[in-house]
């Protein structure tokens, strides 16, 4: 499977493994993370850069497999966030986050 297109893909893309370690991010992470230290977060464990609620969080998804999706605002910029589990052979492999701004006005459909 080519993957290429994460890369350049206009949203921040985060993954981890089982154990919360970021395996991979794309370039929108890396920049949106860089005063974190951007590229060089790869190998390190989410429970660093996150508050203990939070890491909580991110233990209750590697364990049950359930998505944590919600929104932000920061600096006058909206974000959704969606906090995925991934897996391989049917067991929780990590968890893929992808952040995306929003725009000011949003249209929504009811279907």
């Amino acid at each position: 499977m080519n993957t290429d297109w994460i890369k350049e893909f206009p949203a921040a893309i985060t993954v981890c493994d089982e154990q919360g370690i970021v395996i991979a991010m794309n370039d929108k992470a890396c920049a949106t993370f860089a005063a974190d230290g951007g590229e060089k977060l790869i190998g390190h464990s989410l429970k660093d850069c996150h508050k203990p609620e939070s890491w909580e969080k991110i233990l209750s998804m590697l364990a049950t497999g359930i998505a944590n999706t919600y929104t932000i605002e920061k600096n006058g910029i909206r974000k959704l966030i969606h906090q995925q589990p991934w897996f391989r052979d049917g067991k929780v492999a990590g968890i893929v986050e992808m952040s995306i701004i929003l725009p000011e006005e949003m249209k929504h459909h009811v279907r």
